[in-house]
């Protein structure tokens, strides 16, 4: 199964998309929606990643086709992942919202969820339940992730 534009919408409105890196809250080199360009960099402790030279050629405006295509390349290997992890059919909705999900969260997120077992035991109310939980950072809620949650509950339903 393959993300569809509705489900592609979600995570770009969701993550933005910026044409020159940036470093994200984890202190990572990012371009375009969220792409990391040096994933050597997410095993340094966290006090030596801001200090990971940007390669003279990536400090640029990257266009969209280029965006575009690391964007596709990332939510390929998310689809995979949820086809792996979920053992149900599920429908264009309910793909979309866990594709997007776990690009928001990463896939160990989705493999070690309630999200996901009770989805697998076809508990779809239950599943819905659990998404709405992953809102906080730090024990609180965070209205963008809030939102989010909710906007990726309203795919899942259809």
């Amino acid at each position: 199964m393959k993300i569809s534009k509705k489900g592609i919408d979600l995570i770009k409105h969701f993550e933005g998309v910026k044409n020159r890196p940036y470093l994200c809250p984890a202190l990572l080199w990012t371009i375009g929606v969220g792409s990391v360009l040096y994933p050597e960099q997410a095993k340094l402790p966290m006090d030596s990643r801001k200090s990971y030279p940007l390669k003279a050629e990536h400090n640029r405006v990257w266009s969209d086709d280029e965006i575009d295509k690391l964007f596709l390349t990332d939510v390929y290997r998310f689809e995979r992942g949820v086809e792996r992890y979920i053992t149900v059919s599920l429908t264009q909705g309910q793909f979309d919202c866990l594709v997007a999900f776990s690009f928001n969260l990463g896939l160990g997120t989705l493999q070690k969820s309630t999200l996901r077992q009770k989805l697998n035991r076809q508990d779809y109310e239950g599943a819905i339940e659990s998404l709405l939980k992953y809102n906080k950072a730090g024990g609180k809620i965070l209205k963008g992730l809030d939102l989010r949650r909710k906007a990726e509950a309203a795919l899942f339903k259809g």
